[in-house]
């Protein structure tokens, strides 16, 4: 009986601490602001993207029923000038088929703004920009998701955090440009990505005021 019960208490034991290890494990750490500043701050030259067309031809694509569409794998890159550009890609947790953050993924969303806030990085403009996974919804609905989760992302860069809207280029690619070609349906391809997109435009100096006419001196009572 005592055997019995030491197997049953050293099982118990066992078991929790191989529960403990596997939810240790699920958890990531927060990336670090230096190692976010060490993967933006190698910008050389803006890339030819023109965003507003893009994001018409994201929703285009996503929408059409091509007969002979290569599927995920062959599927050519829509914006293949992006891989250009210096990239940090964040693992950040969104509630189900929403733009809904998760409270896990605050921390990850905060480093973000501390990064962008860098002296090294203030000269820059900054993409972020949404992927979705090859799942069960239509390319559509997948396109319209990552477009509000990159929204999402931007919102809470600029009302929390305080960073620059002039600063921030929010687009959503959907399944239109994988992350990991080929594995369409892995959770790589929707991590969300932030790219050094262009310099701010050097602001024009301010014209000095002219100075105030002198004032009169009242004439002289003779």
């Amino acid at each position: 009986m005592r055997a019995n019960r030491l197997f049953i208490a050293e099982t118990i034991v066992a078991l929790g601490l191989a529960l403990f290890a596997g939810t240790a494990g699920a958890q990531t750490e927060a990336p670090t602001r230096d190692d976010i500043v060490g993967k933006l701050n190698h910008f050389e030259e803006a890339a030819e993207v023109d965003l507003p067309a893009l994001k018409q031809q994201v929703m285009e694509r996503a929408k059409t029923r091509i007969k002979n569409d290569p599927g995920p794998v062959n599927r050519p890159l829509i914006a293949p000038d992006l891989a250009k550009l210096p990239a940090f890609n964040a693992q950040i947790q969104f509630d189900a088929d929403t733009p809904i953050i998760q409270p896990a993924s605050y921390r990850t969303v905060g480093r973000i703004a501390d990064a962008l806030v860098h002296s090294s990085l203030l000269p820059y403009t900054f993409l972020i920009v949404g992927h979705v996974e090859s799942n069960s919804k239509t390319r559509e609905a997948n396109a319209i998701l990552s477009q509000r989760r990159a929204d999402a992302i931007r919102d809470v860069l600029v009302n929390t955090f305080k960073i620059s809207t002039k600063r921030l280029h929010p687009i959503g690619l959907g399944e239109e440009q994988f992350l990991d070609r080929a594995k369409p349906t892995s959770a790589v391809n929707g991590q969300l990505q932030i790219l050094t997109y262009a310099k701010l435009p050097e602001e024009a100096p301010r014209p000095a005021a002219a100075p105030a006419p002198a004032a009169k001196k009242p004439a002289k009572k003779r």
